[in-house]
């Protein structure tokens, strides 16, 4: 399992869908149109999802400190 971990701050997501689409592990969804949610057992930590969003609302974190 990867150390990382990205982490949505769902409240504050806008679900314009560019996490989801630029994630190359399948590891973000946009549930229902309203928010992004991450499968913890596809995501790798890469960042890639942080770095394209928008509302910078995405952290990547250890998963220890989770």
């Amino acid at each position: 399992m990867a150390k990382k971990l990205a982490v949505i701050e769902t409240n504050r997501c806008v679900a314009c869908g560019a996490c989801e689409n630029e994630c190359p592990f399948g590891a973000v969804a946009v549930f229902g149109g309203c928010y992004a949610v991450v499968n913890p057992d596809k995501c790798v930590g890469c960042g890639k999802c942080a770095k394209i969003c928008p509302a910078c609302i995405i952290e990547v974190k250890e998963r220890a400190t989770l």
